[in-house]
This record gives structure tokens, sequence and C-alpha cells, in this order.
């Protein structure tokens, strides 16, 4: 295993030796926010489009950034230059940082920068297709991609114990909004459909839908748990998966029980889009 140079509040530090204070408020209280995104070689996909989105979230939960945008995304390049990374996920956390009263924050933000190995999921489930379990869940301010990941544990948990690659929350209503990393889309003809609301906007889903607008009919709206029966096709999204084919959620098999014709024109013209050299989610400064 690479023990890679980590970035921590200004000291770049091995992986082995990195550390946190205990009164730390992401630690003691699960106060923080975090981005993870991968690079493709040693190109960032989406780096600026994840800094926003960090941004984002920390004003959602009123904690304040340790520097401005342009300086922590000239931290992640550095953390890469110095591990000369390639085909990494990025990591990027800001907690609360030191409290003495291990409860409010004292305006000293704790800034990480972690590097891992990209993990391949096993080709076998783009080829023949995943499964999902659904959960009765909902995600903590969902907007927010914050450190409380209480619910997407234990769905994940349960998602393993039923050999399902993910958890999709789905309310006592029926209604269905997001997988616990993941954002969930099905086909039901030519249209595309995904839920809009109180879903994190993922990155790798915005990129998947400005390829598919040129091939379908894009809807974002609510969809329920009984739609599922007609959906032709399914798939999830997100950084490491990118677009993973699934045919089946709980019992229930999705169109034909394999991935479908739409679902894999949508995986090719995706790896098309990743590999422009001129792609604007490579921007490097």
């Amino acid at each position: 295993m690479t023990d890679f140079s980590y970035y921590v509040n200004g000291q770049f530090v091995p992986a082995s030796q990195a550390a946190l204070g205990l009164n730390d408020l992401g630690l003691v209280r699960g106060y923080g926010v975090f981005e993870v995104l991968r690079t493709y070689g040693d190109r960032p996909f989406g780096l600026r489009a994840h800094l926003d989105r960090l941004a984002y979230s920390a004003a959602q939960i009123e904690l304040a950034l340790p520097a401005p945008l342009s300086a922590i995304e000239s931290i992640v390049y550095e953390t890469l230059a110095r591990n000369a990374a390639h085909d990494v996920t990025i990591r990027i956390i800001v907690t609360g940082g030191a409290s003495s009263s291990f409860l409010m924050p004292e305006d000293r933000p704790t800034l990480l920068v972690l590097l891992a190995s990209v993990k391949p999921y096993p080709a076998q489930l783009y080829t023949d297709g995943a499964a999902l379990i659904t959960v009765d869940a909902t995600r903590f301010m969902p907007t927010v991609k914050s450190l409380n990941y209480i619910p997407a544990i234990l769905g994940q948990r349960r998602a393993r114990a039923a050999e399902a690659i993910e958890a999709l929350y789905c309310d006592a209503a029926g209604v269905i909004t997001e997988c616990t990393t993941s954002n969930f889309f099905i086909f039901k003809g030519n249209q595309l459909i995904t839920p809009v609301q109180d879903v994190l906007p993922g990155i790798t889903r915005a990129a998947v839908l400005e390829v598919a607008a040129d091939l379908f009919e894009i809807v974002e709206r609510p969809l329920l748990r009984s739609e599922l029966a007609e959906a032709e096709e399914a798939f999830i999204t997100s950084t490491t998966k990118e677009i993973m084919p699934i045919v089946r959620v709980d019992a229930q098999a999705i169109g034909a029980g394999r991935p479908g014709a739409r679902t894999q024109r949508l995986q090719q013209s995706f790896q098309t889009y990743v590999a422009q050299g001129s792609n604007p989610l490579f921007h490097q400064p």
C-alpha cells in the first residue's frame, strides 16, 4: 500500500502519521463537510465544481472555510504533485476544528486533503449489472455533503448483507431520492428520469445529464418506488462508479434484468466525454 503524503492544516505528512486533535469538532460532533473526486491519470475531474459544492455545503451549516477556494485548489494540486499521483481519489475535508468546549467552533477550521488509489469495481457489475435494496431513511440535510453518514453506513451494511451494491433511500410515502453514495436514474422509453428534490447534486450526475441531453429526453422529477416496475433500465452514478447499470431493486427486476442498450450507449458517451482533452472539468489553473 502506498503511504501517500496528506495535507493536514498547513503541513504535508505521511498518511501513517497524519492525526487530528481529540477536540476536533469533526471527530467529537461530526461537524464538517467534505468532497471526493478522482483523477484520470494525473488530471482531477471536476475539481472546481467539487470545490463550489464544498463551499455551498459549508455555508449551509455555517462553517467557515479555512481559505479561499483558489487557495484550496492550489493545495490540492500541490498534494497531487508531491505524490506524483495518478488515478487517485482526492478527499477534501473541512471541519469545525479544535474546540475547548468540545461543542462550539472557535474560528480554527481544519483542512485535510487525503489521497487513495482508485479501486476499480469488478467488471461483472458493468457487464451483468448490479442490485440495490431500498431502505426507509433520508439523508440529514440532503443538499449538504456532511460528515454525518450514519444513515448511509447503516444502509450500506444492509446492502452488503443482501449482496447489493448500494442502498436506495425510499421514504414512507414511497418516494425515491438517491442512494447512499450515488444518484439514481431510470429509463422509460426515451425519457431519462432522475429525482431532483432532496438529493445531493452529484458532479458526475451533472456530467451525465450534460452528455445525455443530446441523446434522450431528460426529466427531473420525484420518482416513486412503484414506478420501478415500469422502468426499462436503471443505473447509478458516482465519482468512482461512473455509470453502473442496475438490474434489480429488492426483488423487482428492472426491465429484462440485464444492462440495457440505452445505458450502454450512455456509458460509451460518458467515456468519450471524459477522454476529451478540452473537457472543462479537467481545468487546471
